[in-house]
């Protein structure tokens, strides 16, 4: 089984640590395909950010595709793209703010997703409605700029350990997820320090991808994510017309 996986950012040392995170909790056999955006922002912080971000993501699913495989995970907790990506692909495409919230909701009643920054906070607030576990879990921001999660700075981890102590507190939260795939090194450290379930996207993607692809099942083609009408595209966006 081939995973791929895209950072819909262009910061390829983000990249490398989610695809560390990917295949340490890879089963025997699953290969992990790590991508990064060669167009678009060096982080996603905000609506803005993740809108110029998508055609990078697509031109890295449709350039990959010739290599092969068998499920997309997109490393972004804003899931970036994914609803244009499900219905771009022919084979399963994954977020990691989806996966990690079905994953807490396996484990806990309620739970606390702790984020970066503010912007992010609300953005992942209307993620988490959609999905539908807005009466189960809360989003906090942690003041953190994504890049400064790369630097390992003391400070921002820091920052990190507060708002979780405040979640366990404030909260009552019964299990933690990590808003942000920068953040993916950090789940075994803190769980064994709070001692609650923490839930990282990116290893939630890898399980809940490979259950899927075992199980032979894709996204569905009809109305929702049906492939996109042919048309023809102009200026910048005329190599992404739909054949």
């Amino acid at each position: 089984m081939r995973l791929l996986l895209i950072n819909p950012n262009t910061t390829t040392s983000m990249t490398e640590k989610a695809a560390v995170a990917a295949r340490a909790v890879a089963a025997i056999g699953t290969e992990i395909i790590a991508g990064t955006s060669r167009m678009g922002p060096p982080s996603i912080e905000g609506y803005y950010d993740g809108a110029l971000a998508v055609p990078g993501l697509l031109s890295e699913l449709k350039e990959q595709r010739t290599a092969g495989y068998d499920a997309a995970i997109i490393s972004c907790f804003d899931d970036t793209g994914l609803e244009a990506a499900r219905a771009f692909s022919d084979v399963p495409v994954l977020g990691l703010c989806e996966s990690a919230v079905v994953t807490a909701g396996f484990l806990a009643q309620r739970f606390t997703i702790v984020t970066t920054l503010e912007r992010s906070r609300v953005l992942i607030e209307n993620l988490v409605r959609h999905y539908g576990m807005g009466e189960r879990a809360k989003v906090r921001a942690s003041d953190i700029a994504v890049l400064e999660l790369e630097d390992g700075a003391p400070e921002a981890i820091g920052k990190l350990r507060a708002e979780i102590e405040r979640a366990l507190d404030e909260d009552g939260a019964e299990a933690i997820v990590l808003g942000c795939a920068g953040m993916a090194d950090l789940t075994r450290e803190l769980q064994e320090i709070y001692g609650v379930p923490v839930i990282d996207g990116v290893a939630a993607a890898v399980k809940q991808a490979e259950a899927l692809v075992s199980l032979g099942l894709t996204t569905s083609k009809r109305s929702s994510y049906a492939a996109p009408l042919s048309k023809s595209f102009t200026g910048a966006m005329s190599d992404f017309s739909p054949v």
